[in-house]
Protein backbone atom coordinates (compact mmCIF):
# COMPACT_ATOMS: atom_id res chain seq x y z
CA UNK A 1 0.00 0.00 0.00
CA UNK A 2 1.29 3.44 -0.90
CA UNK A 3 0.92 5.78 2.08
CA UNK A 4 -0.59 9.19 1.38
CA UNK A 5 1.36 11.87 3.22
CA UNK A 6 0.41 15.53 2.96
CA UNK A 7 1.24 18.66 4.92
CA UNK A 8 -1.49 20.26 7.03
CA UNK A 9 -1.77 23.00 4.37
CA UNK A 10 -2.27 20.38 1.66
CA UNK A 11 -4.98 18.63 3.72
CA UNK A 12 -6.72 21.98 4.36
CA UNK A 13 -6.72 22.71 0.63
CA UNK A 14 -8.15 19.26 -0.23
CA UNK A 15 -10.81 18.94 2.49
CA UNK A 16 -13.66 21.22 3.56
CA UNK A 17 -13.78 22.38 7.19
CA UNK A 18 -15.85 19.45 8.54
CA UNK A 19 -13.90 16.84 6.56
CA UNK A 20 -10.66 18.30 7.91
CA UNK A 21 -11.99 18.37 11.50
CA UNK A 22 -13.03 14.70 11.34
CA UNK A 23 -10.29 13.14 9.21
CA UNK A 24 -7.28 15.12 10.43
CA UNK A 25 -8.27 16.29 13.95
CA UNK A 26 -10.25 13.22 15.13
CA UNK A 27 -13.51 15.13 15.33
CA UNK A 28 -17.04 13.77 15.19
CA UNK A 29 -19.85 15.09 13.05
CA UNK A 30 -23.32 15.55 14.55
CA UNK A 31 -25.54 12.49 14.25
CA UNK A 32 -27.92 12.35 11.28
CA UNK A 33 -25.94 14.87 9.21
CA UNK A 34 -24.06 12.69 6.69
CA UNK A 35 -25.80 9.33 6.24
CA UNK A 36 -27.68 10.12 3.06
CA UNK A 37 -25.80 7.67 0.84
CA UNK A 38 -27.56 5.71 -1.93
CA UNK A 39 -28.69 2.18 -1.09
CA UNK A 40 -27.27 0.89 -4.38
CA UNK A 41 -24.46 -1.68 -4.49
CA UNK A 42 -21.08 -0.05 -4.24
CA UNK A 43 -18.03 0.75 -2.16
CA UNK A 44 -17.37 3.39 0.47
CA UNK A 45 -14.01 5.09 -0.01
CA UNK A 46 -11.92 7.29 2.28
CA UNK A 47 -12.72 10.94 1.51
CA UNK A 48 -9.10 11.82 2.21
CA UNK A 49 -7.29 9.44 -0.11
CA UNK A 50 -9.80 7.26 -1.98
CA UNK A 51 -8.85 3.99 -0.30
CA UNK A 52 -11.64 1.36 -0.46
CA UNK A 53 -12.94 0.82 3.10
CA UNK A 54 -16.44 -0.70 3.29
CA UNK A 55 -18.93 -2.49 1.04
CA UNK A 56 -22.58 -1.44 0.85
CA UNK A 57 -23.50 -5.09 1.58
CA UNK A 58 -22.12 -4.74 5.13
CA UNK A 59 -23.93 -1.46 5.90
CA UNK A 60 -26.85 -1.66 8.33
CA UNK A 61 -29.25 0.68 10.10
CA UNK A 62 -27.94 1.02 13.65
CA UNK A 63 -30.22 3.84 14.73
CA UNK A 64 -27.22 5.90 15.85
CA UNK A 65 -27.33 8.53 13.10
CA UNK A 66 -23.96 7.57 11.63
CA UNK A 67 -23.24 5.10 8.83
CA UNK A 68 -22.65 1.69 10.40
CA UNK A 69 -21.03 -1.42 8.97
CA UNK A 70 -20.47 -4.87 10.47
CA UNK A 71 -17.11 -5.38 8.70
CA UNK A 72 -14.55 -3.50 6.61
CA UNK A 73 -13.50 -4.71 3.19
CA UNK A 74 -10.95 -7.52 3.07
CA UNK A 75 -7.39 -6.28 3.38
CA UNK A 76 -5.69 -3.85 5.67
CA UNK A 77 -7.12 -0.42 4.74
CA UNK A 78 -9.01 0.03 8.04
CA UNK A 79 -6.74 0.18 11.08
CA UNK A 80 -7.53 0.32 14.80
CA UNK A 81 -6.01 2.07 17.79
CA UNK A 82 -6.94 2.64 21.42
CA UNK A 83 -8.81 5.88 22.14
CA UNK A 84 -9.00 6.97 25.78
CA UNK A 85 -10.45 10.44 25.20
CA UNK A 86 -13.62 11.77 26.83
CA UNK A 87 -13.05 9.57 29.92
CA UNK A 88 -13.86 6.43 27.91
CA UNK A 89 -11.98 3.50 26.47
CA UNK A 90 -12.90 2.98 22.83
CA UNK A 91 -11.37 1.54 19.71
CA UNK A 92 -10.78 4.16 17.04
CA UNK A 93 -10.76 3.18 13.38
CA UNK A 94 -8.72 5.02 10.80
CA UNK A 95 -7.67 4.75 7.18
CA UNK A 96 -4.33 2.97 7.06
CA UNK A 97 -3.42 4.67 3.79
CA UNK A 98 -3.70 8.32 4.91
CA UNK A 99 -4.19 7.92 8.71
CA UNK A 100 -7.53 9.73 8.48
CA UNK A 101 -9.85 9.30 11.48
CA UNK A 102 -13.02 7.46 10.45
CA UNK A 103 -14.88 6.73 13.69
CA UNK A 104 -15.00 3.89 16.21
CA UNK A 105 -15.81 0.18 16.36
CA UNK A 106 -18.05 -1.29 19.06
CA UNK A 107 -18.92 -4.90 20.01
CA UNK A 108 -22.70 -4.41 19.64
CA UNK A 109 -23.28 -5.02 15.94
CA UNK A 110 -25.16 -7.73 14.07
CA UNK A 111 -23.90 -11.13 13.06
CA UNK A 112 -21.83 -12.47 11.46
CA UNK A 113 -19.18 -10.31 13.21
CA UNK A 114 -21.05 -8.79 16.16
CA UNK A 115 -19.21 -5.53 15.41
CA UNK A 116 -20.50 -2.03 14.64
CA UNK A 117 -18.11 0.20 12.74
CA UNK A 118 -19.66 3.59 13.51
CA UNK A 119 -18.22 5.89 10.84
CA UNK A 120 -18.44 9.61 10.27
CA UNK A 121 -20.28 9.95 6.96
CA UNK A 122 -18.27 13.04 6.07
CA UNK A 123 -15.16 10.83 6.00
CA UNK A 124 -16.66 8.63 3.28
CA UNK A 125 -17.27 8.89 -0.44
CA UNK A 126 -19.67 6.41 -2.09
CA UNK A 127 -18.67 4.82 -5.40
CA UNK A 128 -21.52 2.90 -7.09
CA UNK A 129 -20.83 -0.52 -8.54
CA UNK A 130 -20.45 -0.46 -12.32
Amino acid sequence: MDKVIKSEDEWRAKLDDMEYKVLRKHGTERAHTHDNFPKDPGTFLCKGCGAPLFDQATKFESGTGWPSFYAPLEGDMVGESEDNSWFMRRTEVHCNRCDGHLGHVFPDGPQPTGLRYCINGVALKFEPEE
